[in-house]
């Protein structure tokens, strides 16, 4: 759905300055019906990413296909086939919700223009204020009216540039909640944003991304490959015996007493679990409660960018 091959971007500056290379050769696939999280700091390169993606800008080199249509050659097909709502999107203020989308339907020639404002207005909870100008609106609504906009034409692809920034939780909640809908639609969406909760709860993968593609798999398997899984055993009492007990188990990676709880690294908790219990419990252990330590998305993303410095 989703195809890039070595995509490069090259800004030239003034005379006798180097040239800023905004993206290097980035190599990626998103599959149909997957949420993927682009994540990085501010001016890694991610909006000049999308913008090549949805043929604004051509790329100095490399190769993209959205839909199977090539960046370059089917500019028209590619714009027409996806939906895209930029970081600060602008609308005809002096004019209504209504005629601002009804607009914009004409525009990509939308068969029922009437049926799919009215749908997208119902959706997203803006159809009371539909004749109101869109200069009265809070940046939640405009925000929604948006998003409506870009899904006029109903595109199998959608690239959301930050779809929550500024917006109050309320608002922000009914963004995610609309994404997921999407999400169930089978809908390829490609995800700019900084809120990385959001992000971790949202996408299938995502790609940590600084002018080139520094890690790309599922929250999950990051999480995996770069700390490891904990289990948190509680007890009553700790018996420093118990550490040197835990540690004679091949499966087990590391054990760190901490008060009255033991920290264990291990693969597979699942399937050892029952078996650390069992123990603890023969030795004469109070088991309290056991849990898991689970790193943030931004634990990864942060550790991930330091390694890369």
């Amino acid at each position: 759905m989703i195809r890039t091959e070595n995509l490069t971007k090259t800004f030239a500056l003034r005379k006798n300055q180097p040239p800023i290379q905004a993206v290097q050769n980035l190599t990626l696939e998103v599959k149909e019906g997957e949420v993927f999280g682009f994540l990085g700091p501010n001016g890694a390169g991610k909006t000049t990413t999308v913008r090549m993606l949805a043929a604004l800008i051509r790329p100095t080199s490399g190769s993209a296909f959205i839909n199977q249509f090539q960046i370059g050659r089917d500019d028209t097909q590619i714009r027409r086939s996806i939906g895209i709502l930029t970081e600060t999107p602008g609308m005809y203020e002096r004019l209504s919700a209504e005629k601002n989308l009804s607009i914009y339907a004409n525009l990509y020639d939308v068969a029922d223009v009437k049926g799919q404002v009215e749908k997208y207005l119902r959706m997203l909870g803006l159809w009371n204020r539909r004749m109101d100008e869109v200069g009265s609106f809070s940046k939640g609504m405009r925000q929604k009216l948006a998003i409506a906009r870009a899904l006029l034409h109903e595109p199998r692809v959608l690239f959301l540039d930050e779809p929550t920034s500024g917006l109050d939780p309320e608002a922000a909640k009914l963004v995610r909640d609309f994404i997921e809908e999407l999400k169930s639609e089978g809908r390829t969406i490609f995800l700019c944003t900084h809120n990385l909760d959001e992000a971790d709860r949202l996408c299938d993968r995502i790609g940590i991304f600084k002018s080139r593609l520094i890690a790309v798999d599922t929250p999950a398997n990051l999480r995996q490959r770069l700390f490891g899984r904990r289990v948190v055993f509680h007890l009553r009492a700790l018996n420093p015996e118990w550490v040197e007990t835990l540690r004679r188990f091949e499966f087990v990676k590391e054990v760190t007493p901490v008060d009255n709880r033991l920290l264990v690294r291990l693969d597979e908790p699942e399937q050892y679990n029952p078996v650390l219990i069992r123990k603890l419990v023969e030795c004469g252990a109070d088991l309290q409660f056991v849990g898991e330590i689970r790193h943030s998305l931004e634990d990864i993303y942060l550790q991930t960018l330091q390694a890369e410095e």
